[in-house]
């Protein structure tokens, strides 16, 4: 009788044992997606301060970790090229990553299924970098609801159906591609590429007509409601102070009817975008937990840079759930975005290469749910960060070209409360825009124009310029930005000693004043789809 209660027993325990080792399986290689969003801004998410509703969103960083000081390359492009890569952009090779592995090469090899959906916009083709499948468009923007002629499947070009809509037909991909990789019993990692909220921005009416209601108030009240929240939830420091209005964004108070009508309308399709974008969040999270998928799976989620200030509107004889129709957010709606800093998308100035980041991982990120992270970081942290959590070897060569080390610092002990690695720069660069992170100072500069110096600790929203006060940081941070542009980044010569362009910071914001104001949009608009809106505002 012992021996058959010892026999029972030591069955027990080894099945229990098995099953623990099958949990452990199960949560030690965790799936892996990175989501991108397009031009949104710093404070647009409700879990930033924002007033568009994104609970989905909201719910991730609720039981995650939001990342608030990190950053990206102020540009579509570049911050691709980062993200995917772990390196700065020229020294990955630009939009050929011609000197490094990517995120789905390195998971590939660790024995992922891999997939990318939406905005490519680099060279080649996604499949070609690693990725198993591919759903999207290779160019750097679509229309909404029609696509383009570049929309392909794999490597077939795709004919859009007429329920399009292109961040539903995003998702739509993603979770078929997720349901496949469960068949083949790998783990994933998958890529999604939303080119919300991209111009031309574009969404359906019902979404749109939400946030009439909530633009009326403008620009300048709206800002300042959203840097009390940021400061009340702690994605800004107390010490955080918000950057004045510039001179070419007029007040709100100061538009006519004609002016404010046309802003509300296009602000609450931005605001449209970025919901439905959320709305389809919910659908992957609601899938992943039907799928025994949620608590196993890493959301890293993010945009690739400031909010755009450019105004290019076109046909606003349309509504914007007219696929005809071309509107821009604009740069008064741009500064609102971008919330509290200075400057925009291309600019190396916090408000073009700030980042809302969120690291999601219900099995990985222990006692910081819902916190907030203030550690430097960036873009090129993220392959560091997918190599680390899903135990790859990082490679020496790919597809016959040695790859250059990656840049950045993993991120994974932030999930537990520990320090990120030491950093002793962080580099930026686009065009004429530059930038240098090195301890607790940063410089920049404006379009190849007088470099800049701030105490970046003290001073986020750079509002006191040091440049004059301490000469000799200003001048060993310079030397140190160019050291890295030749020998790491490996800038060409006209980059890196580019005179400064004779549109100074007046000049460009006189340009952007005359497209605020620009009466031609303004008046079809107002002819045209205003009276059919069912809102009012005051002459």
């Amino acid at each position: 009788m012992y021996r058959i209660i010892l026999l029972c027993f030591f069955v027990f325990t080894l099945f229990q044992g098995c099953n623990t080792i099958k949990e452990q399986e199960k949560y030690t290689t965790p799936n892996i997606l990175v989501v991108l969003l397009d031009d949104m801004g710093f404070s647009d998410l409700g879990c930033f301060g924002g007033e568009i509703e994104t609970p989905a969103v909201d719910k991730l960083a609720e039981k995650g970790l939001r990342f608030c000081n990190f950053h990206n390359n102020a540009k579509c492009e570049p911050s691709r090229a980062s993200l995917l890569s772990g390196l700065y952009c020229y020294q990955a090779g630009n939009r050929s990553l011609s000197n490094a592995a990517t995120i789905a090469d390195v998971a590939r090899s660790a024995g992922y299924y891999t997939f990318a959906t939406g905005k490519w916009h680099l060279e080649d083709h996604p499949m070609d970098r690693g990725f198993d499948h591919f759903f999207g468009f290779l160019e750097g923007a679509c229309d909404y609801f029609t696509g383009s002629s570049y929309f392909i499947l794999d490597r077939e070009k795709y004919d859009v159906p007429e329920d399009f809509y292109t961040t539903n037909y995003i998702m739509n991909y993603s979770l078929e591609f997720i349901a496949e990789s469960k068949e083949t019993n790998k783990p994933f990692l998958g890529y999604i590429a939303f080119n919300a909220p991209h111009s031309p921005i574009q969404a359906p009416e019902a979404v749109v007509q939400k946030y009439y209601g909530v633009y009326k108030a403008g620009w300048d009240k709206l800002r300042e409601e959203r840097f009390a929240r940021m400061k009340e939830t702690g994605v800004i420091l107390n010490n955080s102070r918000l950057s004045p209005r510039p001179d070419f964004i007029p007040a709100w108070e100061d538009l006519s009817g004609e002016q404010k009508a046309f802003e509300i309308f296009r602000m609450a399709t931005y605001a449209a975008c970025i919901d439905m974008v959320d709305q389809n969040m919910a659908r992957l999270t609601d899938f992943l937990k039907e799928n025994d998928l949620y608590e196993n799976t890493v959301i890293l989620f993010m945009s690739d840079n400031g909010a755009s200030p450019f105004e290019r509107t076109k046909e606003s004889l349309y509504p914007s759930w007219d696929s005809r129709s071309r509107y821009r957010a604009g740069v008064g709606w741009a500064w609102l975005s971008n919330t509290p800093f200075r400057w925009f998308k291309q600019n190396q100035h916090e408000g073009g290469i700030s980042s809302p980041f969120i690291a999601f991982y219900p099995e990985g990120i222990n006692g910081m749910s819902g916190k907030t992270n203030h550690e430097l970081s960036h873009f090129i942290d993220v392959m560091p960060t997918i190599v680390e959590l899903i135990g790859a070897d990082y490679p020496e060569e790919i597809r016959n070209h040695e790859v250059v080390t990656a840049e950045g610092l993993s991120l994974v002990s932030a999930f537990t409360g520990k320090p990120i690695a030491q950093r002793n720069f962080l580099y930026q660069q686009w065009s004429t825009n530059r930038a240098l992170f090195k301890g607790d100072y940063k410089i920049c500069s404006f379009r190849a124009n007088e470099w800049e110096l701030y105490n970046i600790v003290e001073d986020r929203s750079e509002l006191i310029n040091l440049a004059k006060e301490k000469p000799w940081l200003l001048e060993e941070m310079v030397k140190t930005w160019r050291d890295i542009a030749a020998n790491k980044d490996h800038l060409s010569d006209q980059l890196m000693y580019i005179l400064p362009s004779d549109e100074l910071e007046e000049k460009w914001g006189d340009r952007q004043r005359d497209d605020i104001l620009k009466p031609e949009a303004i008046d079809d608009f107002y002819k045209n789809v205003y009276p059919n809106l069912g809102f009012e505002v005051e002459k």
